[in-house]
């Protein structure tokens, strides 16, 4: 294999896992879910106690949520529990800090650039006042 497919498949499969995590964040109660379970493990009823939807309707919700690696579910018995896992959140923090490096460079260099014309307006200004003081007053005879 060659090094330039293994960096597309790399790239790709990154993409991938950031669509899947994105998409299971974009929904305010899996983000709930995952609130809770930052606490600490829960069984299934557990974490769907404090929901309005029904007890299927979470488990669609879990199931979204560890497609994209965002929990771990274990078996205990006949208890399903659940635990969060930070991998996929890290990454996708490593992603959003990307491009806060990114906007932070940029609005550095509009700041630069900002205060360079400012101080040339006020060179500006100043040698406009300074020549106006230096004329010579008409005078009226």
């Amino acid at each position: 294999m060659r090094t330039n497919d293994i960096l597309n498949h790399m790239v790709k499969y990154q993409a991938e896992t950031l669509n899947k995590t994105f998409q299971a964040l974009a929904d305010p109660t899996r983000r709930a879910i995952l609130a809770r379970l930052a606490e600490g493990r829960l069984s299934v009823t557990e974490l769907a106690e404090p929901f309005t939807v029904s007890l299927p309707a979470v488990m669609k919700h879990l199931r979204v949520l560890e497609d994209a690696g965002l929990i771990m579910r274990e078996k205990e018995g006949r208890v399903s529990r659940c635990r969060m896992s930070v991998g996929p959140l890290q990454h996708a923090a490593e992603w959003i800090a990307s491009y806060e490096r990114f906007w932070t460079k940029q609005c550095d260099a509009l700041s630069r650039y900002l205060e360079k014309t400012g101080e040339d307006k006020e060179r500006t200004w100043t040698k406009k006042a300074t020549a106006r003081k230096r004329r010579p007053a008409s005078r009226k005879s």
